[in-house]
């Protein structure tokens, strides 16, 4: 049974309550403190130093473009940026925490009370997702378990150790896991169109911890069941997994043991992909177990407000702008400016262009959903890679606006352009493609209605549609005809009659 029809077959009205702990990696060349790279995919422990190994003496330099693109994120988050920054150490013990402690921000964060806007699972309706905080921290290593040879051994890859991290932490807004699911991909849309991350999940560059409770009314008494973080999920897919598991096992054991928020401690929980299910790991820590202080190997970050002000001049128009735009200014539908906006800037690029050329946004959205992204697709190539320019598509389209072009002859057109690169007059050339005179077009259209009275009568009697059937023999008889042009010629032919 699923989580929701569990919560619709209950006597109690229960709330779901999700608040995501996003880790974004960004997009720096070297590490937060020393000067390691942070290119993926190097041998285990090559990419380290004394600084990010812990080594006694080493001592942290702060990486300036880290503290840039952790702004640029919180003024796109809508967040507030204060004036002083400064650094934390974050005590545990872990084998890939080499120095037994982590660089991180507890009382004064980068940046703090900021929100994000989605839209709710109908498309239409929008919500706001508040945002406690986002802050720095520098990662820990990499744990590697082989389990499955039956030795049990750990491996430690410290490569990661001392990469920029930046931590964003919703408020418990989220009421499901389409809605988490929302959120992520807003976020993710959004951090890749700054270009302060690639967001690669199967390289680390985010993961998502997603902290889980119920709120059950009962008689109307609110009971909260105690919250637990599943951590360290690596795809958007497991986050609705786990979190709908999750709701499923607390309301189960809720009906057991009665358990509240104010009888249990936070617990950890991992996700078993394999087994679909999440398991016990741990009790949470308390701020006051990890013994936060000031970092005293590196002093206070001042923000002086026209630095915080040069960020924000850079930032550009955001997604959720663009998307209306290209709603009100092309007249698009909400979901293809979704679609063009999820894929980039260059995608955008393209596409606006292309408008400008055809002077159809519908149209050529059209294009760009069913024919643009489909070669894209099958050929595994990005939009700059592809063959037909954005100008060239859009003289394509206006061809097809125009009459002077039916779909199937402009779609011959433009898989030929896939392959030749020529203009749209070369093209049309090239396939025998020739503009047909009004004459020629009018003689064939009155040869038809004489070869057929019976249309005449039909469309005569109020059926136009009837006209439907001699188009047909009109592409028959000259394929460079317009199906559109007939149909209107057959019609003003025969109301002459």
């Amino acid at each position: 049974m699923t989580a929701s029809a569990i919560l619709a077959c209950q006597k109690y009205p229960v709330t779901t309550i999700i608040g995501l702990e996003v880790h974004v990696q960004l997009k720096t060349q070297t590490k937060l403190f020393c000067g390691c790279t942070t290119e993926f995919g190097a041998p285990p422990n090559t990419q380290v130093c004394p600084v990010c190994l812990g080594m006694p003496g080493a001592l942290p330099v702060m990486n300036r473009e880290a503290i840039a693109l952790s702004v640029k994120t919180g003024l796109a988050l809508n967040c507030d940026i204060p004036p002083l920054t400064k650094w934390d150490r974050k005590q545990y013990f872990y084998p890939d925490l080499p120095k037994g402690y982590q660089i991180s921000q507890f009382d004064l964060p980068i940046c703090a009370d900021g929100h994000l806007t989605i839209s709710t699972d109908d498309g239409e309706t929008e919500r706001r997702i508040g945002l406690v905080r986002a802050h720095l921290e520098e990662d820990a290593g990499k744990s590697m378990h082989d389990e499955a040879s039956g030795i049990s051994d750990t491996k430690i890859d410290l490569n990661r150790c001392g990469t920029p991290l930046l931590e964003i932490v919703s408020q418990p807004d989220l009421r499901s896991a389409d809605e988490a699911k929302a959120y992520l991909s807003e976020l993710k849309l959004l951090l890749t169109h700054l270009k302060v991350s690639d967001c690669e999940m199967q390289e680390g560059s985010l993961r998502v911890d997603a902290n889980v409770n119920l709120h059950i009314d009962v008689e109307g008494k609110k009971i909260a069941t105690p919250i637990v973080e599943i951590k360290n999920l690596n795809s958007f897919r497991n986050v609705q997994r786990a979190i709908d598991y999750e709701v499923q096992r607390q309301l189960v054991d809720w009906e057991e043991n009665r358990q509240t928020i104010d009888d249990a401690p936070k617990t950890t929980r991992g996700w078993d992909d394999s087994a679909e299910q999440t398991f016990a790991q741990r009790e949470k820590e308390e701020s006051a177990d990890y013994r936060y202080f000031p970092d005293p190997d590196l002093l206070p970050v001042r923000l002086p407000r026209d630095y915080v002000e040069s960020i924000g001049e850079s930032l550009g128009e955001l997604p959720a702008v663009t998307r209306e735009r290209l709603q009100t200014q092309h007249g698009i539908k909400p979901y293809d400016a979704d679609v063009i906006v999820n894929q980039g800037p260059d995608v955008i690029e393209y596409f606006e262009t292309a408008v400008g050329a055809s002077g159809d946004g519908r149209r050529t959205s059209s294009w760009m959903m069913q024919d643009v992204m489909r070669t894209m697709k099958e050929r595994s190539i990005d939009i700059d890679a592809f063959p037909i320019p954005a100008k060239r598509l859009g003289e394509l389209i206006r061809m097809i606006a125009d009459g002077k072009l039916d779909n199937n002859r402009a779609r011959d057109v433009f898989e030929h352009l896939l392959t030749h690169d020529e203009s749209i007059e070369q093209a049309t050339k090239s396939l025998g493609i020739e503009a047909v005179d009004d004459d020629a077009l009018e003689s064939l259209c009155k040869e038809l209605l004489a070869a057929n009275p019976q249309v005449v009568e039909d469309v005569k009697g109020g059926k136009q549609q009837a006209v439907g059937a001699l188009i047909g023999q009109a592409k028959k008889k000259n394929p460079n005809a317009s199906p559109q042009a007939v149909r209107q010629l057959l019609i003003d032919l025969i109301a002459k009659m």
